[in-house]
């Protein structure tokens, strides 16, 4: 800070404090300590909502009485939520001084959980602080140079190819993609049919011309997206596949995974995605019991039904890994009856493998929905904000 006096006082809400530079400049919340770094009363505006030259005074126009608590924080180490104050808000004023939902205490921390959880008004810290940055970034003007415009200008494109939300060209584009990826979906699934040929023979012309139609689109979509992208990585080729034919095939049936594209389009595939990433540790917990009660059941099953009596053997039951098999389909109550026990230890066994498989699968599905829940509310809570955004877009 290249100005003002040596003793600065910040006016939150009201109620003041005052520091030395020294202070400052090490301060544990953030958006205080850049106020060491401003070198002009412009700068400083970034920061504060008003600036008092003359008694170098900052003003911040915020919570005087959650501005208390985190203050606590900085003296004791322990953050804790304001009485009788909304938890969000105050999650809000954390995030606007530079403190995380980490900082709070762990009951605190539940409390937030559960409170975004009741209100399906789930905030992630990115957004949170990108619209508390927007704030301060919209009550001024700036001289834009080429470089930040060209900056500007390819996140604007890539936020059109990986946003469809995020303006009408982004709907349209992802309009005309999806249409791209059923076309070249029911292409795929009908070359497999019998009277392909026959069809194929007949317009030869049509259904090349729609196949280069859609290959072009989707390299044309592969280039844009690589060269807006932020993070340009290469891969080397697979020295393995060496065989043309086999490598073309295995590209042609690596069509059906366009379809994993449709998620960037559709709420429901979203929830189920961003579900799996957050529940992986009750997805492997969950593995880990089967694989457990698979091992069991498919080593005692083996014994009971071809171990014991050679005379009266089961031959599907001749080794543990046939077993594992049958244990599986049992576990998930498939059933589908190509191999059963004969022996009645082995049906009594193959009852409470069904019972186990029922209650083992049963165990982790109440944390996975209830992240589901969360995720789709969360999802559905940006996609209606990103709806309102561009509607205010559109108007203007």
């Amino acid at each position: 800070m290249k100005f003002g006096k040596n003793i600065c006082i910040l006016n939150v809400g009201g109620t003041k404090y005052a520091f030395t530079r020294e202070v400052i400049k090490d301060f544990p919340l953030r958006r205080v300590s850049r106020l060491h770094s401003c070198s002009s009363e412009k700068e400083v505006l970034e920061v504060c909502d008003d600036y008092d030259r003359e008694r170098n005074e900052f003003f911040f126009d915020r919570h005087s009485e959650a501005f208390v608590f985190i203050m606590l924080y900085v003296r004791s180490g322990k953050l804790r939520f304001v009485p009788q104050m909304c938890e969000l808000s105050f999650y809000n004023e954390m995030i606007y001084w530079g403190l995380e939902s980490s900082h709070l205490e762990f009951c605190c921390q539940r409390r937030l959980e559960d409170r975004m959880s009741d209100t399906y008004t789930y905030f992630s810290e990115e957004d949170i602080k990108a619209e508390v940055e927007s704030r301060g970034e919209e009550d001024q003007v700036t001289r834009l140079t080429p470089e930040t415009g060209n900056a500007r200008w390819l996140e604007r494109m890539r936020r059109t190819f990986e946003e469809p939300a995020s303006s009408i060209a982004a709907q349209i584009l992802a309009s005309v993609s999806v249409v791209f990826v059923i076309m070249s979906m029911v292409i795929l699934c009908a070359s497999t049919l019998p009277d392909w040929d026959t069809a194929k023979n007949n317009t030869v012309e049509e259904h090349r011309i729609i196949e280069a139609v859609c290959i072009g689109w989707f390299t044309a979509e592969c280039i844009v997206r690589f060269i807006v992208s932020r993070d340009k990585s290469l891969t080397g080729e697979n020295p393995q596949l060496q065989r043309a034919g086999v490598t073309l095939r295995v590209l042609r049936m690596m069509r059906i995974f366009w379809l994993i594209k449709l998620a960037r389009h559709f709420l429901g595939l979203q929830t189920l995605g961003l579900t799996l990433r957050r529940c992986y540790r009750e997805m492997v917990m969950l593995l880990v019991f089967v694989c457990v009660a698979m091992a069991i059941f498919s080593a005692l099953a083996q014994l009971l039904e071809h171990g014991l009596d050679l005379e009266t053997s089961n031959e599907d039951y001749a080794s543990i890994p046939a077993a594992c098999w049958w244990v599986i389909i049992s576990m998930t109550t498939v059933g589908y009856g190509d191999m059963y026990p004969i022996t009645i230890p082995g049906r009594v066994l193959g009852g409470v493998c069904v019972v186990s498989g029922i209650v083992l699968l049963a165990l982790p599905i109440t944390f996975i929905y209830h992240s589901f829940v969360q995720c789709y509310h969360e999802l559905k809570f940006r996609s209606a904000r990103c709806v309102r955004s561009l509607s205010s877009e559109f108007l203007n």
